[in-house]
């Protein structure tokens, strides 16, 4: 695309890329200043379809027009198998999409942030006021959970399904402390899931921010069916931004920009621009500007099991919420209480299972979904090519590491040892799934064919102190003045669980620190 053929747009004071969970939460609190002009840039449309805010609805939503739907490399450790990604295409991205699980992580995860940048703002007690603001829980007000913000949490009660109770009473038996939900900073034991749910509907990241009065102010434009193709850089700084969409090709100029399109498009449009490793982009056709050799590395993701697979000896009632029920962290080697969990066994009330096995009839049987909480395989995400249709290389290198593999094997034999519990006795008719294992090898081929991605891409553009880090504490592009990263790609370890809350809580630390990064 010639520059000469891309109109110009008047200047913005801050442009966000993404309308995804930390773009939409970043578009309404960056938006209460009403001298700040703020655009919010999304690729796909506003959300409309009534299934999306059906809870039980949600796997069915996969691949639909609003799911990106990417695909990764064939992985060596799973089969060869290529694994389809689902992200969100829309406002609200993929807090449209996911399973609406909401668990900050344990607070040895945020240590471990605060060990990457020197920076406690990264920590569990400076986050607890960020989560909390961001909540409303019915626990609210305890000194522990949030009160008054804009996400409703839900903690399951009457609607829990017997088999999720009779799962949490196994649980229970074999020693692992039962929680009042996962979000106290104690995270080993049963519990049922906190659900971003409310009146029995989904409740999206744009539905609790982007309300109408905030969609109402005069100084936010949001702007869908819209990509950015690239940066354009002038000295330290990026000063325009070329955007495709039903408008044309325009260049829109900004002040600040901040890129909140996720691990895998946040990384992919540095490099598109001419920013990341010089081999990545030499081998891409793109001209390196700024050789910055960790975009798009460090990738990870959670895998599950699935699964532990058991028929019924009489029909399972349909899920009244979002069919995983409840997860149970605990350690590998233990059911006991404390530290931070490593392995996870979660109770799905539908027979789920990966697309090696044969699924039975729903209400027919149910599965135990076994994982390992902190993955050491790491991956990476590349460009193939300099345009927005050219796919990207995606290569989360699963279950590459020996301890990654052995872990996975105590927790396969966690949710086995769970699955046949006397608590369980009432539903279990026989296990289907995985039947004898004689052998290692016999386990890790099992484990391969079974597991499937549980949605949590992060840390391709991760912050640190070091000198290769991406973004440092403050969430500073390095090797420029007025680019900012602010989702899940500059987390440079995952947490315990599903990542949601984590987003969330980082988007908004920047968002109260706005003013002084912005105007610095």
């Amino acid at each position: 695309m010639s520059r000469a053929n891309v109109e110009r747009k008047p200047n913005c004071d801050v442009v966000i890329v993404g309308g995804g969970s930390a773009g939409s939460l970043l578009a309404a609190r960056l938006s209460e200043a009403p001298d700040r002009q703020v655009l919010l840039i999304e690729a796909g449309e506003e959300a409309s379809d009534p299934d999306i805010w059906n809870p039980a609805a949600w796997p069915a939503l996969q691949g639909r027009s609003y799911d990106w739907d990417y695909r990764t490399e064939p992985q060596a450790g799973t089969a060869g198998r290529v694994h389809h990604w689902a992200r969100g295409r829309l406002i609200g991205g993929s807090s449209c999409l996911h399973a609406m699980g909401y668990m900050r992580g344990h607070p040895s995860d945020f240590q471990a942030w605060v060990d990457a940048t020197g920076d406690r703002r990264w920590s569990w007690d400076e986050l607890l006021p960020v989560f909390q603001a961001n909540e409303n829980h019915p626990l609210g007000g305890d000194g522990i959970h949030g009160k008054d913000g804009p996400l409703p949490i839900h903690l399951p009660s009457d609607e829990v399904s017997p088999v999720a109770r009779a799962f949490i009473e196994a649980g229970a038996s074999l020693g692992l402390p039962r929680l009042e939900g996962h979000n106290s900073g104690e995270m080993i034991g049963v519990t049922p899931n906190s659900l971003n749910i409310r009146d029995g509907r989904r409740v999206t990241v744009a539905d609790a921010w982007l309300t109408g009065a905030v969609r109402g102010r005069k100084n936010l434009t949001i702007l869908t069916e819209s990509r950015v193709r690239r940066l354009n850089l002038s000295g330290n700084q990026v000063r325009g931004l070329e955007v495709v969409g039903q408008q044309g090709s325009v260049e829109i100029l900004a002040d600040q920009i901040i890129l909140c399109a996720g691990a895998l498009e946040s990384p992919a449009l540095l490099m598109r621009s001419g920013i990341g490793p010089h081999d990545v982009l030499d081998a891409a056709g793109v001209g390196c500007l700024i050789d910055m050799p960790e975009i798009g590395r460090n990738l990870q993701d959670h895998l599950l099991g699935a699964g532990n697979l058991y028929a019924a000896r009489k029909p399972v009632p349909p899920s009244r919420l979002q069919h995983s029920e409840s997860m149970a962290y605990m350690r590998a080697d233990s059911f006991t209480a404390g530290g931070q969990p490593e392995i996870v066994v979660g109770c799905g009330i539908a027979p789920i299972v990966s697309e090696c096995f044969q699924a039975p009839e729903a209400g027919t049987a149910y599965s135990l979904l076994f994982g390992i909480t902190h993955p050491s395989s790491r991956g990476s995400v590349r460009i193939s090519g300099p345009e927005l249709d050219d796919r990207l290389i995606i290569d989360p290198a699963y279950l590459q590491t020996g301890r990654d593999r052995a872990l996975f094997r105590r927790a396969l034999e966690a949710a086995r040892t769970i699955g046949h519990r006397d608590e369980l006795a009432g539903w279990r008719e026989r296990e289907l799934l995985p039947g004898s294992l004689h052998s290692t090898a016999e386990i890790d081929d099992f484990i391969a064919r079974s597991v499937i991605t549980h949605h949590h891409p992060c840390g391709t553009c991760r912050m640190g102190k070091d000198v290769d880090a991406v973004v440092d504490a403050d969430l500073r592009l390095k090797a420029l003045d007025n680019v900012f990263v602010v989702d899940a790609s500059v987390m440079p370890t995952l947490a315990t669980g599903p990542i949601h809350a984590a987003v969330l809580a980082i988007a908004e630390t920047f968002a109260r620190r706005h003013r002084e990064i912005l105007q610095s």
